[in-house]
Formats: structure tokens, sequence, C-alpha cells
């Protein structure tokens, strides 16, 4: 038990480092190369939208059924239930946004945004290392390990997406490093949350993975898809093969393992 927390502590550790390492990008760079970005922006949201089924809700399902339990009332509720709670943190945002002068919403309101949208992301990591607790196979291992993965790619150009604007408001480069990968700070700690919920609180695992599913395909299509879209006229096609890329990968590890 206590191995399975201190995995899912780890995994979220290293999408934090992967925040950071997108934050240290304005040490080095005035920029980013948008191409590779949209590219690892559309390679994870494919890996998180396969995850989403595959290690979220079809487990899910299958423990719900196992347990006796409504698996389409479970199942579903979990998902919206998932998909509401990260609609529900961009209105928070909103509202803080239209309550905040100019200066707050170009520096703090983008920090704000990022670190709301990491509390699903660290949950749904410590979800699926949660899982492992009911049955430690090769593929729920892979399953965990790959959202995990998949989360920490998108990590970095959100790390990069902090702190390059604030260094374009005149913020040292130090200070945009340190706001930067402040903002993946809640994932390990979301992390430890939710495999504690999972572990402890058994009965509540088929809802959790759902809501896990349901907070991801919200970020993915709602926030990476139009993101990694961007300059599409540019290069055409180019971000797209990356969401192919990653569901394929995604989907590909699971089969091949189940």
């Amino acid at each position: 038990m206590n191995d399975i927390i201190m995995m899912a502590l780890l995994a979220t550790l290293g999408t934090w480092l992967v925040t950071a390492l997108g934050a240290a990008t304005v040490v080095f760079f005035k920029s980013p190369n948008l191409k590779i970005l949209n590219l690892m922006l559309g390679f994870a949201s494919g890996v998180m939208i396969a995850a989403s089924f595959w290690s979220l809700l079809q487990p899910a399902i299958e423990r719900a059924e196992g347990a006796g339990d409504p698996a389409w009332l479970v199942a579903t509720l979990g998902f919206l239930a998932g998909a509401i709670f990260m609609w529900g943190s961009d209105q928070v945002v909103c509202y803080a946004r239209r309550q905040a002068d100019a200066q707050i919403n170009r520096i703090v309101m983008l920090i704000l945004s990022i670190t709301l949208h990491n509390i699903p992301e660290g949950l749904a990591v410590g979800v699926a290392f949660g899982a492992l607790r009911n049955g430690f196979t090769t593929e729920a291992l892979m399953g965990a390990v790959t959202i995990a993965i998949g989360i920490g790619l998108q990590n970095f150009p959100e790390g990069a997406a902090v702190s390059i604007p604030l260094r374009r408001e005149g913020v040292s480069r130090g200070k945009c490093f340190l706001l930067g990968q402040a903002s993946g700070m809640v994932e390990p700690v979301a992390g430890i949350l939710g495999a504690l919920l999972v572990v402890y609180i058994e009965a509540i695992l088929p809802f959790a993975l759902s809501f896990a599913a349901g907070a991801m395909i919200l970020v993915a299509v709602h926030e990476l898809i139009p993101e990694c879209q961007r300059d599409q006229q540019i290069h055409p096609y180019f971000s797209t093969m990356g969401i192919v890329s990653g569901f394929a990968v995604m989907m590909l590890l699971d089969v091949m393992l189940g």
C-alpha cells in the first residue's frame, strides 16, 4: 500500500519536473519552437484521450460490474462530474479575471488558470496508481505510467506558457522560472490525495477512475487540441498527426499488454 502511494508521488513529482523544464526555457530562449510545442501538445492530447478510455473508463466499468453496481450509471456520473469539475475551475478563473485589474490579469490569472488545471491532472495520476492496489498487473501499471507520461508531456508547454509571457512583462528570468514551475506544485499533492482516496476507500474507485477520465477529456478537447492547432495554415496536419500518433501509441500499449 505504501509502495503504491510512493509510486503516485514519484509519478506526480515527475510531471512537476517536466513543468519546471518547460518553465526553464525562459532562461535559454526568448520564445519556444512553436512547431515542436504544438506537436507535443497534440501527442499529449492523443495519449490522454486514449488513456481516458483504456486506462480509466474501461477499468471503471469492469470494477463497477464486479462490485455489482450499475456500471453505466457509475461511469457516466463520474465522467460528467470530472468534466463539470474542470468547467467549474475555468469559471472560477473567469470570475477572478473579471474582478482583477489588467496587470493582475496578465500575471496572476495565467498562473492561477494553469494551477487549477493541474489539480485534476494530478488526481488522474494518483487515481491510476491507487487502482493498482486492487490488481497489480503489467497492464494496469503501464496504463498508470502512460497517463503520467501524457500529462507530463503537456505540462512542458504549460510551464513555458507561464514563464515566457511573464518575461515579456519585464519579470526577471529567475522569477519567471520560479513562478512557472510553481504552477505544477499542486500535482504531487493532488496525486497523493487521489491515490489515498482509492486505496483507503475502495468503493469509490470506479467513480474516481471515471472522474479522472472526464477531467482529462475536457482538458484535451477544450485546451490542448485548440492550442496545438494554432498556425495550422503554416504546418497543416503537423499537430494533427501528433494527436493521431499519441492515440496510436497509447492504444498499442494497452492492446499489446492486454
